[in-house]
Formats: C-alpha cells, structure tokens, sequence
C-alpha cells in the first residue's frame, strides 16, 4: 500500500510512493559515515554511468516530505509537494579495495562528500532544508540525480608538466579529489599539492587514503591543517601552532617548509575551493578595478606572488568554485 499523509494546514494528501517514482531517478548504494556531521554517499543512476569531467558538479534532490536527521518537523506546507534541490561537486574514491588509485570515472555510481548543515541560530535562523534529508538516507533509499553535469572548475588548463595546487576548506576537496586521481592516472610530472583547511582533524574525511598517496606517489603531497584542535588553541601544549588557515600556508616560505617546492606563477596552477572567506572573492569596482574583502583571501595573496586570476576572455592560473 502506498504510504499517504495530510499535511497540517492543509487538505491536500500526499501520496509518497507515488511522488517518489514520479521524482526519483537514483538510489543510494552505500552511506559511509565520517562521523555525525559528515559522510560520503556513493548514488547510481537509473540510466546508468553519467558523462563528466573531474572537478564538475551536478544536483541533488530530495521531497520536502521525507523525513529528517535532526528530528525537525519534515513538512513546510507550502512546499511539502516539492523536491529541495541543491548542487555538489563530484567526488572520488582514490582507492579500491586493494588500496590502488582509482579515478571517479572508474565507476558507475558517482561519489559525493557532504557535511550536515548547522541548525539554526541566532546568526542563520533559516533551517536547512536539504542536508537533514540527505543524512536520513540509507543504502537502497531513493533519490533525484541531474544527470547535466556542469561546471568549469576543470584540469582544462593544466599542461601535463605544470605543476598544481589544490586548496579547500571541509567538504571543497571533493572536486580535488577527482582532479587529483585524474592527474595522477595520467602519470602528471608536474608536481601535486592538495591542503584541506578543517576544525578538526576527525573533519578530513579521505585523510587515510590521502596519506596512502602520499606514499605511492613521489609528486603528490597532501597535508591537513586545522584550527580547533589543541594544538591551534592552546598555548601551553608544546607542539602549539596556533590556528592554521590556508591563506597563511600559501606564503612562500611556509608553502616550501610543507610541501618541499616553490610556487611559481611560470608554471604553477592554484584551485581554490570552498569558503568564501578563504577564497577571497573580488569583485570589480565601478573603475573596472577589482575590489577585496577586509581580510585578505588566497587570490589576493595569490595576485601578490604574480598569479593571475582567471576570468572569462582573461586566461589565468587561479582557479576558483565557491560553496556558498
């Protein structure tokens, strides 16, 4: 029998399966859970392997009508018949099984990093209307998948000897983590460096199979930094570092102490990813000049070592996919 509700405020029942195989094109073959706020979903088409590029994003969605993680009443009546939607860069797995590199492509299903959005508070009083959802799902659930993968957030413009750097915040390695098995699958010489800026280091939710490429493969290099654990706070413990953000280890001198290599504008492309802040974002004044925030992010840090950002007719080496 089809599952069937009224909604309060309303005389409209909905009638669920219905709904769902009107809607849903994918199911949920596997939820790995990083721990309460973060997974990783693999999803599989109904119609099979989609066509995309590492670093490319598609949408999600699911009813306003199915339930929620956090508990939260899971109607909003002027929506309660509607899917929520929302995009997310595809991710990768980096190893099989056997612990050998694999690439996103290499599979049917596509991957996909997710952290759960806060509740409300006094800054964001707007309850999340997606991410509840997504964590309520389990493997075999059902769910909508655009198959129009977009986005030009790609290798495009990496030569097979530049060297690359990937920058993120939380769950913005996931586009990283596929362009960085892209380039090594194609045997890159160039040299690779992927650093994730998180709270905690529970928050790196691939950390294990990255320090497994670490070891397999001599021009990759992936480091962790974070800015809540104890040694970012507290100034007593002997190995304090004090918070770590990205746009202090971007500096020259602390990127060749990390990474063992030094940016060069010459041949060195950068993709930034995730937070807004870390990023930097200018925009252009009514001069035509570009204009940034108070606190300086990786592009303008990045324009002062002579990178270039790249713009639409104004090729550059400064890649940049904001989250929010």
């Amino acid at each position: 029998m089809a599952t069937s509700f009224s909604a309060a405020n309303s005389s409209e029942t909905l009638d669920v399966e219905e709904l769902r195989q009107q809607h849903y094109n994918a199911t949920v073959l596997s939820v790995d859970r990083i721990h309460e706020t973060l997974l990783r979903m693999r999803v599989q088409s109904d119609e099979g392997p989609m066509d995309y590029e590492p670093g490319q994003y598609t949408a999600l969605a699911l009813g306003a009508w199915e339930p929620r993680f956090d508990g939260a009443s899971s109607l909003e009546p002027d929506v309660m018949a509607k899917l929520i939607k929302r995009a997310y860069s595809i991710s990768c797995p980096l190893l099989d099984a056997k612990k050998e590199l694999v690439c996103c492509r290499d599979y049917d299903e596509v991957e996909f990093y997710i952290t759960l959005v806060p509740k409300p508070d006094h800054e964001s009083p707007r309850r999340p209307p997606l991410t509840p959802r997504l964590f309520n799902l389990r493997e075999g659930d059902r769910l909508q998948m655009n198959r129009h993968v977009v986005g030009h957030y790609t290798l495009e413009p990496v030569g097979p000897e530049d060297n690359v750097i990937f920058a993120a915040t939380g769950t913005g390695e996931a586009p990283h983590n596929a362009m960085s098995a892209e380039l090594l699958r194609r045997g890159h010489r160039g040299n690779i460096a992927s650093m994730t800026c998180v709270r905690y280091r529970q928050d790196a939710g691939y950390l294990w199979e990255q320090i497994l490429l670490n070891e397999k493969f001599a021009n990759y290099r992936y480091n962790v930094f974070t800015t809540r654990e104890k040694v970012n706070m507290d100034q007593n413990d002997p190995n304090f570092v004090g918070k770590q953000y990205l746009q202090d280890i971007i500096r020259p001198e602390v990127f060749e102490r990390e990474f063992g290599w030094t940016p060069d504008p010459k041949n060195t492309h950068v993709f930034l990813c995730g937070n807004p802040d870390m990023i930097g974002i200018p925009k252009k004044g009514s001069d035509g000049e570009l204009e940034f925030p108070p606190n300086p992010g990786m592009v303008e840090l990045l324009l002062g070592q002579d990178f270039e950002l790249d713009q639409p007719r104004q090729p550059g080496n400064i890649h940049f996919e904001k989250y929010w």
